[in-house]
């Protein structure tokens, strides 16, 4: 009896405790796995394609170095209670802050055009028109953000989210050679040595796992659910699981891909998909399905967060738990931002491929001035008190801030002298 009795409150210790990881999850799962948004998926079908299983090493790295850059957020959100744009704003001017803001804002733009370009893409290959997939699109996300709270708003981006998770099997279906998935992916090697092209895949790839919106958006995410304190080791828990289901999604896509497409030029995840369903037209449909998904979480994610920065800047209300007529500016915004990235996907022979890989570069190349203010912010002792950061969290972002400008110099190099790393 004794022994049943203590079982029992055993049980009851680990169920609250999962209890309360799903009241206090969501921000950092649901940033790090819609990073996995429509333009990732085409990074990671392209590299696939490319490289095949040769890059795995490289994307198993992210996964702490996701993790550690957006950890700060969660510690400096709860313990400031202001959004990222905010912050920048009160610790080092209006200059810097409209120029962090001005930054978010076009990246945010132009990914949330790539987020529209994957789901009319998913969704063509069904015979649906961007058009039609634009106004349910609009409308689906005008519902999740009119009709809601906070809290209902992330429990159905959660859905989302294990939804993302439809590449894990997928994988399994191509039967791909698991030695040759440990010889090739998990040794650090660089294939076709150093040149233009290996440099602008590695920076994608950084691009698609860790972007300017994200810092904005987990902050602010942190704020609006109204975490404390006590709430950050949650927290950087939550974020954690998030960046490594992340990068495994990332991987299962890159064995998808690496193992039927392998040396096929692929411009996009929907051409791959597309070309998969060929091969099996249960695994095309799947896969086809997951991007549209991906373009939809994504889009749920970065139009918030640009309209968060609006709010905190100008002094507009900005939470989702206010309604309409309290947060009008709020809402306001978030639909123009919307809008206007669907729109452009509309245009007549735009250059959509071309715009997704660009848009990854470009968020990596604007990445180290954003962590570089976050590291600042998290050294600063009057605004963070005991959570600021330790020697350790100082080292391993200004390592990550050191390689990303690297990589970007590298490759500029590589584009004005092609020849120099051949």
């Amino acid at each position: 009896m004794k022994l049943l009795s203590k079982t029992y409150y055993q049980y009851r210790k680990i169920w609250k405790t999962i209890k309360l990881y799903f009241i206090l999850s969501g921000p950092g799962l649901i940033v790090m796995v819609a990073d996995n948004d429509a333009g990732g998926i085409t990074t990671y079908a392209a590299t696939g394609a490319k490289f095949g299983y040769h890059l795995i090493w490289f994307l198993l790295l992210l996964i702490p170095v996701a993790y550690y850059v957006q950890e700060m957020t969660v510690r400096l959100g709860a313990v400031t209670k202001r959004g990222h744009a905010e912050a920048i704003f009160d610790a080092f001017g209006s200059f810097w802050g409209w120029f962090s803001l001005l930054d978010l804002i076009l990246v945010n733009w132009l990914t949330l055009i790539t987020e529209f370009i994957g789901m009319t893409a998913a969704l063509h290959i069904f015979g649906v028109p961007p058009y039609i997939t634009i106004i349910l699109v609009c409308l689906l996300m005008g519902i999740m953000v009119l009709k809601g709270r906070y809290w209902t708003w992330e429990k159905i981006a959660l859905l989302f989210c294990a939804l993302n998770l439809v590449y894990i099997p997928a994988a399994f279906m191509v039967h791909p050679s698991i030695p040759a998935i440990l010889q090739e992916g998990l040794i650090p090697h660089f294939p076709g040595g150093f040149n233009s092209t290996l440099f602008f895949f590695l920076m994608a790839n950084i691009g698609t796992t860790i972007a300017p919106w994200m810092l904005f958006f987990q902050q602010s995410a942190v704020v609006d659910k109204g975490m404390k304190e006590k709430d950050i080791p949650w927290g950087k828990f939550d974020t954690l699981v998030g960046a490594i289901l992340t990068i495994i999604v990332a991987i299962f896509i890159v064995i998808v891909v690496g193992a039927t497409l392998k040396g096929v030029e692929i411009e996009s995840a929907a051409q791959a998909f597309s070309a998969l369903r060929l091969y099996n037209q249960h695994l095309g449909t799947m896969l086809a399905i997951g991007l549209f998904n991906a373009g939809l979480l994504g889009a749920i994610c970065i139009s918030l967060a640009s309209s968060w920065a609006f709010g905190e800047v100008f002094g507009w209300a900005h939470s989702l738990n206010s309604k309409i007529k309290e947060a009008s500016w709020f809402y306001t915004n978030y639909f123009i931002t919307l809008i206007s990235a669907g729109l452009i996907v509309l245009i007549p022979k735009a250059p959509l491929v071309l715009i997704t890989l660009f848009v990854q570069v470009v968020a990596v190349t604007l990445l180290p001035a954003a962590i570089v203010f976050l590291l600042l912010l998290l050294n600063d002792k009057k605004i963070m008190g005991e959570y600021k950061n330790t020697l350790w969290q100082n080292m391993i972002g200004t390592t990550i801030v050191l390689v990303i400008v690297t990589l970007s110099t590298l490759y500029g190099i590589s584009i004005l002298f092609p020849t120099l790393f051949n």
